[in-house]
């Protein structure tokens, strides 16, 4: 069976994984989620640029990546960011872009300056939110990340160990998914072209689902058989301790975020102005 999870904290401390896997879970949060809700408010286009730089440079420095991975990452983000502008910027108002230069015409599509622009504000934005949830998602143990939330910030037991066995169903689904498939093509069941894999998609709904809940039956069956919630409190077998360093981290991370949120939107004219003359090729805009 596939195994999705992270190294633990306590692995990563003992192995000297890269730096962010040692860093606790809440530290994280702490760290991404500010930033996070502020690209949901911000309107310019520095800050994204911010949080998209440090994120890569925190993902290339701290996680444990394949160097593929990394690479894939750091290209990617720019190409993604760039597409999104285009296809963003295409459906920009024309008459409130319309007297800004035309960049392209993209069959019925005008791409003007002002559209674009608006179109790459956004798509960084985006960019910038899905980098910081992968600083914290691809350096975090899902189990560690559940205990952290029960130990430290009191969540309730039974939600929280609810979620994380929901959490391991993933891998076993993955591989009923395939038993199903493997089923199917045995029987004869599939064939070629987009209608056929429609079907063949659909037909592994059904059977699929009837093991997810055959398989939630006999978990929730034996975690009660476990007395499983009869207590209001229980002991922790895996402690997740916040040490001072994660206390350092967070803080100077939601001072960095601070200061970024507060000076990098008076950087949003001249950052434009770059672009404009970088893509219309007269150095201004």
């Amino acid at each position: 069976m596939t195994v999705i999870d992270r190294p633990t904290l306590t692995t990563a401390r003992a192995t000297r994984l890269p730096w962010l896997h040692r860093v606790h879970p809440l530290a994280k949060l702490v760290a991404t989620l500010p930033l996070i809700v502020a690209m949901f408010l911000v309107r310019d286009l520095a800050t994204p640029l911010v949080a998209i730089a440090a994120s890569l440079a925190l993902i290339v420095t701290g996680s444990s990546l394949s160097l593929r991975s990394k690479l894939g990452v750091v290209i990617g983000a720019p190409l993604v960011a760039l597409v999104l502008s285009i296809t963003l910027g295409v459906w920009a108002d024309r008459d409130a872009v319309g007297s800004t230069p035309l960049l392209a015409q993209l069959g019925p599509w005008p791409l003007h300056l002002a559209g674009w622009l608006d179109g790459l504000e956004t798509g960084l934005r985006m960019v910038a939110i899905v980098l910081l949830a992968l600083l914290a998602g691809s350096t975090t143990s899902a189990g560690d990340f559940v205990r952290s939330l029960v130990q430290q910030l009191r969540v309730p037991y039974r939600f929280g160990y609810a979620a994380l066995a929901a959490f391991r169903f993933v891998p076993r689904f993955r591989g009923e998914l395939e038993t199903i498939r493997r089923a199917h093509r045995v029987r004869g069941i599939g064939g070629r072209g987009p209608v056929a894999w429609l079907r063949a998609q659909l037909s592994t709904a059904v059977p699929l689902l009837a093991a997810a809940l055959r398989h939630a039956d006999r978990v929730a069956i034996a975690m009660e058989a476990r007395a499983f919630g009869y207590s209001e409190h229980r002991t922790e077998r895996h402690r997740v301790p916040l040490a001072a360093a994660d206390w350092m981290f967070a803080a100077v991370s939601v001072l960095v975020t601070v200061a970024v949120v507060a000076v990098a939107p008076s950087w949003h004219d001249g950052v434009a102005a770059w672009l404009a003359g970088l893509v219309t090729g007269n150095g201004r805009s």
